[in-house]
């Protein structure tokens, strides 16, 4: 049976994703092999056009947001910033049973709307809370899966450095993806706190210490001041067009650095070097999947692998719910073998114009696009959330995954719920603007 070019690439494409990443081959690297391979079988092999491609995969200013809120994360969590909200979640519900998963969750919300980098903020609430609840007895795998799944939170309330990619990649506006990510992301901490009231049950927990008098609870509020002054400046400053998202985290690391310099002053100016290597390690990494994931879609497109996808979508068009929930169960099946960035590279432009066909708002879809890519960061076997819980807190990865399915279970309903009534991001969006 003759296949056409498309179909070539097609397969090159699907498998050859799949055998570099069964090597364990870097995603960046893979993506830009598969979109040469692409190249050749559609017989547009050009290393020039290749080169071009990998440029302007990074060459974009809204990308520019992605290392300096990856800078804000580091800067949050060398310079007290991070420990402090934990200290104060702590001082309002640590007395409480099981008043540690709640710091965590209190914790994790709080430090979503500043930082927006999942895997920071899981090592930042791993590296605080896991000894405490080990050295009180709580259960570890329950602990971890209750941690990992507080720290893709991140992804979602803004800000957000997936949605800055998404808005990057897919022309949608970022302020408006910032604002639809406000009722999910809190959606997720109130059901985190439903689901772990009821893992609680079977749970025999050591007695709670006493509550603290009030005259504690506001220091711990006040020493956490300067912390919770940064995403009403971040969103204030987006909301009131004084800034651009951009800018916005500018700001932020700005911010978090003068804090941890001259405010908590638990920063010295010597370990800013060791901050910036850090944040610049990281931003490689995610620029570099960037600039693959441009090769790889540009050939994508010139395969018209769209209209293909479409086509199979075709009779769904009509029923936007129905095509969403169907998108959605796509996502999480890709979720579970990609990470978050290269699903949104090489899927989000892929499935965006199919959405769009069906009447689907693109804001509402890039957040639910993002969501089920967070929640591919807690669900085996890529799991990248679960690595880290597991790497910090010298946990084996087989407990974490026991742990985080009760979370994981949540997640999903609350997935299910947004399907079913989109009113609650598109409502909020539309009052932004």
């Amino acid at each position: 049976m003759d296949m056409g070019p498309e179909a070539q690439a097609f397969i090159v494409f699907s498998l050859g994703m799949l055998v570099f990443m069964g090597t364990g081959m870097n995603m960046g690297l893979a993506l830009v092999l598969t979109g040469a391979g692409m190249a050749w079988v559609l017989d547009f092999f050009d290393t020039q056009l290749l080169a071009q491609n990998l440029v302007a995969g990074v060459d974009s200013f809204p990308l520019l947001a992605v290392p300096f809120f990856i800078l804000a994360g580091e800067l949050m969590n060398s310079g007290g910033i991070s420990r402090r909200i934990i200290d104060m979640a702590q001082a309002w519900v640590g007395h409480i049973r099981g008043g540690l998963g709640y710091v965590a969750i209190g914790a994790a919300v709080l430090m979503a709307s500043m930082s927006g980098s999942a895997l920071a903020d899981t090592a930042a609430l791993a590296t605080i809370l896991l000894p405490m609840m080990r050295q009180q007895g709580y259960p570890m795998n329950t602990s971890a899966g209750l941690i990992a799944s507080g720290g893709i939170i991140a992804p979602i309330i803004p800000p957000s450095m997936p949605f800055v990619i998404y808005g990057v990649t897919t022309n949608t506006s970022i302020s408006a993806l910032f604002v639809s990510g406000i009722v999910p992301g809190l959606m997720m901490g109130v059901g985190l706190i439903f689901a772990w009231r009821w893992v609680l049950r079977g749970i025999d927990l050591p007695d709670s210490r006493p509550a603290l008098p009030l005259r504690e609870r506001l220091h711990a509020t006040r020493k956490a001041f300067w912390a919770m002054l940064m995403p009403l400046i971040i969103i204030g400053g987006m909301k009131s067009g004084v800034f651009t998202p951009t800018e916005a985290a500018v700001v932020a690391a700005f911010y978090a650095l003068a804090v941890a310099l001259f405010v908590h002053r638990e920063m010295k100016v010597p370990e800013i070097y060791g901050v910036l290597v850090r944040a610049a390690k990281t931003t490689a990494i995610v620029m570099f999947l960037c600039a693959g994931a441009q090769v790889a879609s540009y050939m994508i497109t010139l395969a018209d692998l769209p209209t293909v996808l479409t086509g199979w979508l075709g009779p769904l068009v009509e029923n936007p719910r129905l095509l969403m929930a169907v998108m959605m169960v796509v996502l999480v099946l890709i979720g579970t073998a990609l990470d978050l960035t290269p699903t949104i590279l090489i899927f989000a432009p892929v499935m965006l114009p199919i959405a769009v066909k069906a009447g689907i708002d693109p804001v509402y879809f890039g957040l639910m696009f993002v969501l089920n890519g967070a929640i591919g960061l807690i669900t085996p076997p890529v799991g990248t959330v679960l690595n880290v819980v597991a790497g910090v807190g010298r946990i084996s990865m087989h407990s974490v995954i026991k742990g985080v399915n009760p979370f994981l279970l949540t997640y999903v309903f609350i997935l299910a719920l947004l399907v079913v009534f989109p009113q609650l991001v598109t409502m909020p969006v539309h009052w932004m603007r």
